[in-house]
């Protein structure tokens, strides 16, 4: 067990050494290995940012009910009455159509166009708060529509304008988002593993001699490999290393601006960086795609590569 050790451990280093040895080519496969990974890991750093946002915001939905024209005072008030008594309604605001029309006639650009008119176009309506609803986001905004069905049924409402699904709509973004994070991961997975090839390749090309003299004194193909993979093991692992870094700067160099934009909205919105089990994940997985790059280059060369 000890000698087992011993030989990872001599393999490890001269992997090292050799990076160290090789300062330019191995600061160009870094950034190359960084560059590839900065761009998913940085889109799930900010697909993460939004979602925590999201997290937030309130989770009432609210239904707009507007009433006919002919619908008198009584029966708005018989029907405010009733949405009261609703279990899945938390708070019933009756607007006036007098009070619409001065709501209208104090936007900027529309108290003109609100004083030409002859009469109030402007129905009554009810703004309904409705309970915090548990399950799946699609549970959620069916329970919504499902209550402006039964709004609509009513005869003196004209329109229920729901809530616009949010909840679905949320959850069909986040997993469209995620699904294209994860195929661009993939795809720049394949590259990681194409530069960690290639830099093997070259590696065992300038020592052929050397793994050729090894094979005739009988080294074994697990001896001769060992020192590879770890060479790129260590490669992805600094890769990965470096994604991290270009990630936290840019979401660094962003996050004020994108502070004092989101509070122009009234929000404090800010850019996170990963959260460090995500970030370990990262430093794992281009450690180990490394590892399979130069597992993959080694062990075709050596199948080729025979003592002369």
């Amino acid at each position: 067990m000890r000698a087992w050790l011993r030989q990872h451990r001599r393999a490890a280093a001269a992997a090292l050494a050799r990076m160290v040895a090789h300062k330019a080519a191995t600061a160009l496969n870094l950034a190359a290995i960084g560059i590839a990974l900065a761009l998913p890991a940085g889109a799930y750093a900010l697909l993460e940012s939004l979602r925590a946002a999201a997290a937030g915001v309130s989770l009432e939905p609210q239904l707009a009910v507007y009433l006919k024209p002919e619908a008198s005072r009584a029966e708005a008030e018989a029907l405010g009455a009733r949405l009261a008594k609703a279990p899945s309604v938390r708070e019933v605001r009756f607007v006036p159509r007098e009070q619409a029309l001065r709501e209208l006639q104090a936007v900027e650009g529309l108290a003109e166009l609100a004083a030409a008119l002859e009469t109030n176009p402007l129905p009554d309506a009810f703004v309904v708060r409705l309970r915090p609803a548990s399950g799946s986001a699609e549970a959620r905004a069916a329970a919504v529509e499902a209550l402006a069905g039964q709004l609509r049924a009513f005869p003196a409402v004209a329109h229920v304008q729901a809530d616009p699904l949010w909840a679905r709509r949320l959850a069909a973004l986040v997993a469209l988002g995620r699904l294209a994070i994860g195929l661009l991961a993939a795809l720049l997975a394949f590259g990681l593993i194409a530069i960690t090839f290639n830099t093997i390749r070259l590696q065992i090309l300038t020592q052929r001699a050397e793994i050729e003299v090894a094979k005739l004194i009988g080294a074994t193909d697990a001896f001769i490999r060992r020192p590879f993979l770890y060479l790129g093991a260590l490669q992805g692992l600094g890769g990965g290393a470096v994604a991290l870094a270009l990630v936290w700067g840019v979401l660094a160099a962003l996050d004020t601006a994108v502070a004092e934009l989101a509070a122009t909205y009234g929000s404090q919105f800010r850019l996170r960086f990963l959260e460090p089990a995500d970030a370990a994940a990262i430093l794992a997985f281009s450690c180990f795609l490394g590892w399979v790059g130069a597992l993959m280059s080694v062990s075709r060369h050596l199948r080729e590569m025979e003592p002369t």
